[in-house]
């Protein structure tokens, strides 16, 4: 096996877990892990990060090659220590005796992943990190309203303690509310993206993540604004009532909608 080909398989492994451990320690260093990650989960990236740098750093203590060496019972005669490369190199090996040759497609295979992968890695560390998109949210709706919050959301908004909500948790009580009446009047100051809605209104969006990006859902509000509506995508802070319309649906009156730029912070949690 030539030299080539390990260090393409010290590179696949230990290279590119090292580069994701380097962007997750810079990330949470510079405080924009929130674009990828729920931040009460960066105590653990980092963590397995620092570790997998660690077993990095050991790795090239090993001779190169000597993760594809394996072992043979030869009886009790000594036999000396070779990595693969040595004993490639070695005066009177006989390259004949080598059995194994991968097949064609699984070397195809093998480069194309690897390139893939090291494409990847590469460009998270040179391209600045960003948000989800507005069009990602909005195909991401599934035209049910997940359920942002459990028993807790329920009981607060029952009881009127509504001050912190964001739009996720309001999502839910607008899904869940049996008694749309006993919101009507509430005010609320929101922020988020504007997403189409129905009857000529707009929704205001806000992604929301459980654990990191891939589990990102779109929480939504249906808008009523006298002005015109802002662009898809545009993020807006929003000051309002909530009201209960005549078929018993909840909406936001806005009373002012102000365009603003993407928070620091774009997604709930």
């Amino acid at each position: 096996m030539s030299k080539t080909r390990f260090v393409g398989t010290r590179w696949l492994g230990v290279g590119l877990a090292a580069g994701l451990s380097v962007v997750t320690i810079s990330l949470v260093a510079t405080g924009r892990i929130g674009l990828y990650m729920n931040p009460e989960s960066a105590w653990f990236a980092v963590a397995m990060s620092v570790v997998l740098l660690v077993g990095a750093v050991a790795s090239f203590a090993l001779p190169l090659g000597a993760e594809a060496d394996h072992g043979h019972d030869h009886g009790d005669a000594p036999v000396p220590t070779l990595s693969v490369v040595e004993r490639d190199e070695a005066p009177g090996h006989d390259h004949d005796t080598d059995h194994y040759t991968p097949h064609p497609l699984a070397v195809a295979a093998t480069v194309v992943g690897g390139v893939a992968a090291s494409g990847v890695v590469v460009l998270t560390l040179v391209l600045p990190p960003a948000s989800l998109s507005a069009e990602l949210a909005m195909s991401r709706d599934v035209g049910a309203t997940p359920l942002f919050g459990g028993a807790d959301t329920i009981q607060l908004a029952s009881t009127g303690d509504t001050a912190s909500f964001g739009v996720g948790e309001w999502a839910t009580v607008f899904a869940t509310a049996t008694n749309p009446d006993a919101f009507d009047g509430e005010t609320v100051e929101l922020t988020g993206f504007v997403t189409p809605g129905d009857d000529g209104a707009f929704d205001l969006t806000r992604l929301v993540i459980t654990h990191c990006v891939i589990d990102a859902q779109p929480a939504s509000l249906p808008i009523v604004a006298g002005e015109s509506t802002p662009d898809t995508g545009q993020w807006v802070s929003i000051t309002g009532t909530v009201r209960s319309s005549s078929d018993g649906k909840l909406v936001v009156d806005a009373a002012e909608v102000e365009k603003i730029a993407e928070p620091e912070d774009p997604y709930e949690y």
